[in-house]
């Protein structure tokens, strides 16, 4: 049995397959982010699904493409943890934009592929090997145009007393908005970028407003300079997008890119479909 997972920071997606491909149970956890947490409470989250808990000496092969694991440090850890749990199992650990990689760019072509979700991210792939221009700091100092960073942006126009008076009613009706209660989540629990990022939903509710608006096309703008445009070829192959924020948003997206000239390519919102025909057709 294989189990393929994609994890973000707010949820992973898991899909347990045969040697055929054959789906043997889905099944979904807290994100697995080795960059907020630790083995505790990785083991927590693990344990905490049966279908995981209880197949886990069955699995052969884990392979995990995760946020935060960008650097040998946190992969290391995380197979690391892995190994202890899943005692049977050969384990692949890669940085979340493989999978984006493999779910929306054909074969041997070359392509920048971009995650805008939780947090964010943008790679250059060759048609073998992805490259990076950008090490990430983690989600206080970057992640431009992420569900974190919205959030951030929303609870700090509602503090500030900048959110127009009808959209900050709705905003208080939709979320506890107590200041103890916002400090706990942001400096207490684990995921404290999964937890800004909830408020994302919001803004993307109300994208359509002057106030969300403002930050929608800011982040998007801050995205293309600070991150595709590293690369010298980014008018030359197709930009794809993986992530909810880049799903939602996929027509201000557009439009941002076609402003700079540059070619959008594929806009996923999961990529866990496509790293099963990956897998499939690599096995």
């Amino acid at each position: 049995m294989k189990l393929l997972v994609d994890s973000g920071s707010t949820k992973a997606d898991w899909i347990a397959i045969d040697d055929n491909g054959k789906v043997l149970f889905t099944t979904q956890t807290l994100g697995l982010n080795p960059e907020v947490l630790d083995e505790a409470e990785i083991i927590n989250r693990l344990e905490d699904k049966f279908d995981i808990s209880h197949n886990k000496d069955k699995a052969s092969h884990l392979f995990f493409y995760g946020a935060g694991c960008g650097t040998d440090r946190m992969k290391n850890f995380l197979t690391k943890v892995f190994k202890q749990y899943f005692t049977k199992a050969i384990v692949s650990v890669y940085e979340d934009t493989y999978a984006a990689v493999y779910a929306t760019t054909p074969k041997d072509e070359e392509a920048i592929v971009c995650i805008l979700g939780t947090g964010s991210n943008c790679s250059y792939f060759d048609g073998k090997v992805l490259h990076q221009k950008v090490q990430s700091l983690g989600y206080i100092a970057m992640d431009d145009c992420s569900g974190n960073r919205f959030g951030r942006h929303l609870l700090r126009g509602y503090s500030f007393n900048k959110m127009p008076a009808e959209l900050a009613k709705e905003f208080q009706e939709e979320y506890n908005l107590d200041p103890d209660y916002i400090k706990h989540n942001l400096y207490k629990e684990p995921n404290p970028n999964a937890y800004l990022a909830t408020f994302a939903k919001f803004l993307i509710k109300h994208k359509d407003t002057d106030f969300c608006k403002k930050y929608i096309y800011a982040e998007l703008e801050d995205f293309v300079e600070n991150y595709i445009m590293q690369f010298e070829n980014h008018k030359e192959v197709p930009v794809h997008f993986v992530g909810s924020i880049a799903f939602y948003l996929k027509d201000e997206l557009e439009e941002i890119l076609n402003k700079y000239d540059i070619k959008i390519g594929n806009v996923l919102r999961r990529p866990i479909d496509g790293l099963i025909a990956y897998h499939i057709l690599n096995k």
